[in-house]
């Protein structure tokens, strides 16, 4: 609930009624103790991002229009390596989200995400309109004036959405082993152990001053090279920016080992059994854990040939007889069947498409 708390700050400061926007995404805040599923927090996401048209909440001094998380994307994705793709998604946010400066750091085989306020971010009421207390939130509470939910937000929702993209990007999920955050221990921080790191640690800033928050994580991590397309990209943009609430969280580390060792051993193809073997848990075992974390074997196994197989045919030459057999498929034939359930195309037929498409357009 504390993350849905700070979602909704920018409203309160606007003196602006969440009850509709609740409503439609089947939220109830009546009980501050109860756990909100994560398709309709991410459902909310999207809302408040539409109603307001501004994807930063109206949380900042000025809007970051609806559109900028997807530009943020496409100025990515032809970048070399993550630690380039960082640096560009540093200077966009410049553009149009300067009151939080972005930045990576490397030195001794580590590296860091910085992320500073270039200005303490105060609510900010509009014109006319009485202000807010710091202590304010959302839901009609008043706290100790500890923390403000809506600057305490801000902070989770940009790393959130900077490690989500760089793990989508690099296709694997990026530990981060220690994060700093410039505020004191909020109420729900026992969720930061599942979303960002158990070393998650808390540094109050003195009142009035502006913070800084510091995510450190294995440098060599930084020269991954960026692995998705543009295919890749219309389907991972379906539902964002909300939907990069759902991946790359730490509950989701089986359906992470399980994508790993399938994709290691193609062409050859695994079992649930192989995979259990491997891992020395049970098929139950992995079957309940990939239950719990909204996946499923066969999902994977589909979703990892369907990801490799987009971005091969469009961005080599590979005979498609040739991607079929890397993809483990026995015969080209079933390849075609499953390609053309993802597509609705048959594989040829794609591949003409996206080599049709001038550079940069859909």
């Amino acid at each position: 609930m504390g993350f849905v708390t700070g979602m909704l700050a920018g409203l309160a400061r606007r003196q602006i009624d969440p009850s509709r926007l609740l409503a439609a995404t089947g939220i109830d805040i009546a009980d501050t103790a109860s756990r909100i599923p994560i398709e309709r927090y991410a459902a909310l996401y999207n809302r408040l991002n539409r109603e307001l048209d501004d994807e930063g909440f109206g949380l900042f001094a000025q809007p970051m229009r609806v559109g900028s998380f997807e530009f943020l994307c496409r100025g990515c994705l032809s970048a070399p390596t993550l630690a380039e793709a960082l640096g560009r998604a540093s200077r966009f946010l410049h553009i149009v989200l300067p009151d939080l400066a972005v930045s990576v750091r490397r030195s001794h085989g580590r590296a860091e995400l910085v992320i500073a306020e270039t200005r303490p971010l105060a609510p900010h009421p509009p014109p006319n309109l009485p202000h807010v207390p710091r202590d304010a939130d959302p839901l009609g509470h008043k706290g100790g004036g500890v923390n403000d939910p809506g600057r305490v937000f801000a902070f989770e929702w940009l790393l959130r959405l900077l490690h989500g993209l760089s793990c989508w990007l690099a296709g694997r999920g990026i530990a981060l082993d220690s994060v700093i955050f410039p505020y004191r221990k909020p109420a729900h921080f026992a969720d930061y152990a599942l979303i960002f790191t158990e070393d998650s640690r808390f540094a109050p800033t003195v009142p009035g001053g502006v913070g800084t928050l510091v995510a450190s994580f294995n440098a060599n991590l930084l020269d991954l090279p960026i692995r998705r397309d543009e295919a890749a990209l219309d389907t991972f943009l379906e539902g964002a920016p909300g939907k990069i609430t759902t991946l790359y969280r730490r509950d989701r580390e089986m359906v992470i080992r399980v994508r790993d060792l399938l994709r290691a051993a193609l062409p050859e193809t695994l079992s649930l059994d192989d995979i259990a073997a491997r891992l020395y848990l049970s098929p139950r075992t992995i079957h309940r854990r990939l239950e719990e974390e909204g996946s499923s074997f066969r999902g994977i196994k589909d979703a990892l040939r369907r990801d490799m197989a987009l971005a091969r045919l469009t961005k080599t030459d590979d005979p498609i007889t040739k991607v079929a057999a890397d993809l483990g498929y026995a015969d080209s034939s079933a390849f075609y069947r499953a390609f053309v359930e993802w597509t609705g195309m048959a594989p040829l037929h794609y591949r003409r498409k996206w080599a049709d498409k001038p550079p940069g357009t859909n």
